[in-house]
């Protein structure tokens, strides 16, 4: 039984495990468990595994009367969670984030049911402090977690994304985007959704970009990318620049990459370490603990990328560090290395010899 939920960075590495498992015993059977409006509960079943669905919400991080409701719900989740396991008889429960899996991976705990959590980022989660008291396991990605959780229960094992980024085969052109493949290639990329300090700084270099030998491909988030083309009517696109609302086969893609701009998200940086990618982060500063500029300081501090806070960013800003690494094929060398040695190209097959070695005979 597997349950992570709330956000792709709880998700997709529950999904990659998932894969890995099946690809070792095509007939291990799993059941997800999400909760009722997470993205899972769209995404998961599209994957034709099988799911069932619980209400909980997370804490406020204020006095609220809504916690005695999320205190409540917890319960009924916990209580919910038991019911599933005894009829579906895991024989581990896996928790790979959210407060879902908190209610899912301590009921199991407490039906005596081996248990396991994956904790993706230098700072550890709410859900996973509190479960790793109960749990048997605890797999991790960046040595900043240790010393936030119980030593003995810690086995460093990568995101599980890492190794689907690793075993991409690409026949991706970037004549695909009228663009020339003997040419290094920069790509900025928001995250799906998009970024709005990072379209508007793109936005605001483009005329600098224009003027490059390199080539960029401005990725915008869909969502965004009408707001943006607006932004750059009367502004002139040169034709080593090209922009995209989202690219729907980014794990061919990122092969191809010479650079990435991007957030320091969790699965982000797992696929960009797997290919060994040299990056620009620009941690995101609305997410908790700050976790995103503690992830990116993984990456830099072993010269496998550059940070630009975001509230530094401007498209000269912008520039400046692009300039810095795309006119330097010996910088982006040193730094590829330096990413490919982070990455963790067998980390889904790491995170599953944990699980089986937890397995009841």
């Amino acid at each position: 039984m597997v349950s992570g939920g709330g956000t792709g960075g709880h998700i997709y590495p529950a999904l990659a495990l998932i894969k890995a498992l099946k690809k070792r015993d095509p007939h291990a059977e799993v059941m997800y468990v999400g909760s009722e409006r997470g993205l899972e509960s769209s995404i998961v079943p599209a994957k034709g595994i099988a799911f069932k669905a619980t209400r909980i919400q997370g804490f406020k991080r204020s006095l609220s009367l809504e916690n005695f409701k999320t205190i409540y719900l917890f319960l009924k989740s916990v209580h919910s969670a038991k019911r599933m396991i005894r009829e579906f008889k895991p024989d581990v429960v896996v928790g790979t984030g959210g407060y879902v899996s908190g209610a899912v991976v301590y009921a199991a705990s407490r039906l005596h049911v081996p248990t396991m959590i994956h904790e993706q980022n230098s700072v550890v989660g709410i859900t996973n402090k509190f479960l790793s008291r109960y749990v048997n396991k605890i797999a991790y990605v960046f040595d900043a977690a240790v010393d936030q959780l119980p030593a003995n229960k810690m086995v460093k094992t990568g995101n599980p994304r890492a190794q689907e980024a690793a075993e991409v085969v690409s026949h991706f052109s970037w004549s695909e985007y009228g663009l020339k493949d003997d040419v290094p290639t920069l790509l900025i990329f928001g995250g799906s959704q998009g970024a709005l300090k990072i379209n508007a700084a793109t936005v605001a270099a483009i005329p600098q970009f224009n003027q490059r030998q390199y080539q960029v491909v401005f990725v915008t988030g869909q969502k965004r990318y009408d707001g943006v083309m607006a932004q750059l009517k009367d502004v002139t696109v040169a034709p080593n620049v090209v922009v995209k609302p989202y690219i729907p086969n980014m794990p061919e893609v990122l092969p191809k990459v010479a650079a990435i701009v991007g957030r320091a998200g969790a699965t982000s940086l797992a696929e960009i370490t797997a290919d060994g990618i040299p990056s620009i982060l620009i941690p995101s500063p609305y997410v908790t603990a700050d976790h995103q500029t503690k992830n990116a300081q993984s990456l830099a501090g072993v010269g496998a990328a550059e940070i630009i806070k975001e509230a530094d960013l401007t498209g000269d800003t912008l520039v400046t560090k692009a300039d810095q690494l795309m006119n330097d094929g010996h910088l982006r060398h040193d730094m590829a290395v330096a990413s490919k040695h982070l990455g963790v190209p067998d980390a889904a097959d790491r995170v599953l010899d944990v699980v089986l070695s937890l397995q009841r005979k």
